[in-house]
């Protein structure tokens, strides 16, 4: 799992003239919350120390530190300026040992598949998958064997292979990759 490290600078006080000054300082104001509930810390980041967390189809954990505390965390929600698509806001959940949270991760295909070598075309449906686990048994994607797949095959959620400790959360008839027949080989 990767690491991005993050220094905060504590807020003194909120609101959107303090978030308008933070900006113009060319940092991104922020909030913590704590996984199970508890109080939320505001701060703010470098917007260029961000880029690498922001910018990436990648899962990865944020390791912040502020006023000396480093705090393990992902990122909950961003909000970006809608014409330049610089960031806004970004709203962290701290990862507390032991409580299960709630993620987005990458969905990766292994393997080929026999109804592609046939001349079918491997047309993936999904490409992030929900999940829900504990800080310790995080991982960063998740993987789906495509080797059985023939032509006009379809696999689904339920198809993927589980992890020890990792629930997937999305239904499990939802179809996440399938095998289209060409027209071509559909004449024969």
């Amino acid at each position: 799992m990767e690491i991005i490290e993050l220094q905060g600078h504590r807020k003194e006080s909120s609101g959107k003239v303090e978030a308008t000054k933070i900006r113009r300082n060319g940092q991104v104001p922020a909030v913590m919350y704590k996984s199970g509930g508890g109080d939320s810390t505001q701060f703010a980041l470098e917007a260029s120390a961000v880029r690498p967390l922001v910018f990436t189809p990648k899962f990865r954990i944020a390791q912040i530190t502020i006023n000396g505390a480093t705090h393990k965390c992902i990122v909950k929600d961003i909000q970006f300026h809608p014409v330049t698509e610089e960031v806004l806001h970004l709203d962290f959940l701290e990862l507390v040992p032991g409580i299960k949270f709630k993620a987005s991760v990458p969905l990766r295909f292994t393997g080929t598949a026999p109804g592609v070598k046939e001349g079918g075309k491997f047309i993936p449906k999904m490409r992030t998958i929900s999940i829900l686990t504990t800080p310790e048994k995080a991982v960063d994607e998740v993987h789906a064997d495509i080797t059985s797949m023939q032509l006009g095959d379809t696999i689904r959620v339920r198809d993927i292979t589980a992890l020890d400790g990792v629930e997937v959360t999305n239904p499990v008839a939802v179809p996440i990759a399938s095998i289209e027949i060409p027209r071509a080989l559909k004449a024969k």
